[in-house]
């Protein structure tokens, strides 16, 4: 058996860890999940916030808590997140997201013969129990979804375990983590607050006509999606 070496990181090195993770393969592999969520509102670059904030935060606690495991229990951390709960956890966060926006864009009251189908919004004020368990669904499904992302295991995640594993530092182990999380969230953030979310808007825009359609078919691409990843079919 091959030794593993030890590796040393501090805060910033692992803040550009981070950032060289989110300015590439991250993005990539967070559009299939969140673009669809932004064709289904007209919340454009103002209120992509509402859904980049609740994803970011699940992605932030997963790098947080592995890196802090790693330094407190060792390298056992790292085959834990192998395990396919991981799969399990983003599929069906996914899907449950899917599974939200119909039952927020029913509790509107809004039929397959609506004229004006409803925005996807945060701030309509709940009059029953069934709205508000739709209100908090679609943030506790982005937050799960984030959550889910960041414990799949890659280069850059394997490389913050072993460091945080070196130190042998719980306290260590929470700072590589959040130093990894800011910079793996920061350009995702920007692009998808920037670029995504105008560009969904935009979609919604000029297919005004088609919106419960498209709506529809990016409910069904969330839930195929999600349902590929639980069974190991998509590795995001």
């Amino acid at each position: 058996m091959i030794p593993i070496e030890p590796v040393s990181l501090s805060f910033s090195a692992a803040l550009l860890l981070g950032l060289s993770f989110g300015s590439g393969p991250c993005n990539i592999a967070c559009l299939p999940y969140l673009g669809p969520v932004f064709t289904t509102s007209d919340q454009g670059i103002r209120g992509a916030w509402r859904t980049l904030l609740p994803f970011s935060l699940g992605r932030v606690t997963g790098y947080t808590l592995l890196a802090g495991g790693a330094g407190w229990a060792g390298l056992w951390v790292e085959e834990l997140v192998s395990g396919p709960w991981v799969r399990w956890l983003l599929g069906g966060a996914t899907i449950l997201v899917a599974l939200s926006i119909v039952w927020r864009r029913r509790t509107a009251g809004c039929t397959t013969n609506c004229q004006t189908p409803p925005q996807v919004t945060f701030d309509t004020a709940p009059s029953t129990s069934a709205t508000k368990v739709a209100i908090g669904s679609l943030p506790g499904g982005l937050y799960l979804m984030g959550l889910g992302m960041a414990f799949n295991p890659c280069a850059p995640l394997t490389t913050l375990i072993l460091a945080a594993a070196t130190s042998a530092s719980l306290l260590a182990g929470i700072s590589l983590g959040a130093g990894f999380a800011l910079g793996a969230v920061l350009l995702p953030t920007l692009i998808f607050a920037f670029g995504v979310a105008h560009f969904g808007q935009q979609i919604r825009h000029h297919l005004s006509q088609h919106r419960i359609a498209l709506e529809n078919t990016s409910v069904g691409l969330l839930i195929l999606i999600g349902g590929a990843t639980a069974m190991g079919w998509i590795t995001p």
